[in-house]
Formats: C-alpha cells, structure tokens, sequence
C-alpha cells in the first residue's frame, strides 16, 4: 500500500526524474559537442556521428529539463541507451560492472528511466 493514498506527488516524481536524466545528458552531450574529434578517435566512430550523438544527448536532454517534447526526447535517448548498452557489451566487451571502469549499469539505468518518462508522458510539471 502506498504511503500517500493519492498520486498528488506523481507528477513532482516525474518531474524530479526528468530533471535528473535530462542534466545527465546535457553534461554527457556537451562535450561531445565541443569535442568530437577527439572523442571520435577513442570510440572508433566519425566525428560527425560523435558530433550527431552529441546533439540528440544536449537538445533531448534540455527538451526533458524544460517539460517540452518530452516523450519524443524520452524515446531518443532511450534509443541511445540501447545503442550504448550494445556497444558497451558486444562490442567493447565491457562487465555490467567493475571497479576500474564504467560498466553497462548506468546505461541500463538510464534506459530504464527514460522509458519511464516516455510510457509515463514525462508529467505535467513544465519549466518554460
């Protein structure tokens, strides 16, 4: 049984829940950005792919902070998560978790979160 009878809350969950993947992304999408190049060379992809990812992580992840587009930006990154989770395990060969690396348990977390936001709608709390 949950502790408030109503879902009065539901919507400041959601709400805190965009906000967080949302700075998640605009913090890993930045520098990809900025940088593409050098990203590009230690992740085997062309910068304009790593510059392409880059932009979808920044404007999906500013969409999920503002409330805007939500679930479209929402399914984008979860896009993203899948492509991730396969290259971090297919083919980088990377453990789900280690203490010298990032394993794939964020990523997975990330998926999780942004196919809550997309099934969900994302809320109705808005910041725009």
């Amino acid at each position: 049984m949950p502790l408030f009878s109503s879902l009065l809350y539901a919507d400041w969950g959601l709400f805190l829940l965009r906000l967080a993947v949302g700075v998640v992304f605009v913090i890993h999408g930045w520098p990809k950005i900025n940088n593409a190049k050098a990203m590009a060379s230690s992740m085997g992809w062309s910068a304009n792919a790593i510059k392409a990812l880059g932009v979808v992580e920044f404007v999906s992840g500013l969409a999920l902070i503002l409330g805007v587009y939500t679930q479209l930006a929402a399914l984008l990154l979860a896009i993203v998560m899948v492509a991730a989770w396969y290259h971090k395990t297919m083919k980088w060969h990377m453990p789900f978790t280690a203490m010298d690396k990032t394993g794939w348990e964020f990523d997975m977390v990330l998926l999780a979160a942004n196919l809550a936001i997309f099934l969900s709608g994302g809320g109705t709390m808005v910041m725009y």
